[in-house]
C-alpha cells in the first residue's frame, strides 16, 4: 500500500465535510493535476446500505477527492484555510459495480482544466485494481 500525504485522524482539516459526511480517508497522492485517495467503507458510513456502498457514496467519494487536492494545496502550499467548493455539474457518470463492505475503494481524479476557481476533472473509482465508476465533474470554489 502507498504511504499517505494525510491519513484519517487528519483528513477533516483538509476537506469541508465533518463527519458522517466525510467520504475519503487517506489522501495518497497529490499534484498538479493528479490526486488520489482511499476510502475503506465501513457501516458507519451513511451511504451504505445491504452491504453495498452506494451511488450518492460514490459521487461524494469523487467530489471529496478533488476538495483534498484544494485544501491540501491552501493548507500546505499557501498556508491558508481552504475554501469551500460545490458541485457544479456532473457528465458521463457510469457506476459499473457498487462496493461492498469492508472493501477499500482507491479514487483519481485528473485535472482537465482550472480557470478562476471551477475546476473540470475526470474521476475514476477503483475496488480491487478494477475500475466501478467513472465521471466528468466540475466543481466550483465559493468566494473567500
Amino acid at each position: 500500500m502507498e504511504n499517505s500525504l494525510v491519513t484519517a485522524d487528519k483528513i477533516q482539516e483538509y476537506i469541508p465535510q465533518k463527519f458522517p459526511i466525510v467520504m475519503i480517508d487517506e489522501l495518497l497522492y497529490c499534484d498538479d493535476t493528479v490526486t488520489k485517495t482511499r476510502l475503506r467503507i465501513t457501516e458507519e458510513n451513511i451511504f451504505t446500505h445491504n452491504g453495498f456502498f452506494l451511488e450518492p457514496g460514490i459521487i461524494e467519494n469523487i467530489a471529496q477527492t478533488i476538495a483534498v487536492r484544494v485544501g491540501y494545496y491552501y493548507k500546505e502550499i499557501l498556508k491558508k484555510e481552504p475554501p469551500t467548493g460545490f458541485i457544479g455539474a456532473i457528465r458521463k457518470l457510469e457506476i459499473i459495480d457498487l462496493p461492498k463492505l469492508n472493501t477499500v475503494i482507491e479514487t483519481e481524479v485528473k485535472v482537465v482544466q482550472e480557470i478562476f476557481g471551477v475546476t473540470m476533472v475526470n474521476g475514476e473509482v477503483y475496488s480491487d485494481g478494477n475500475l466501478i465508476a467513472s465521471c466528468e465533474m466540475k466543481t466550483v470554489l465559493q468566494e473567500l
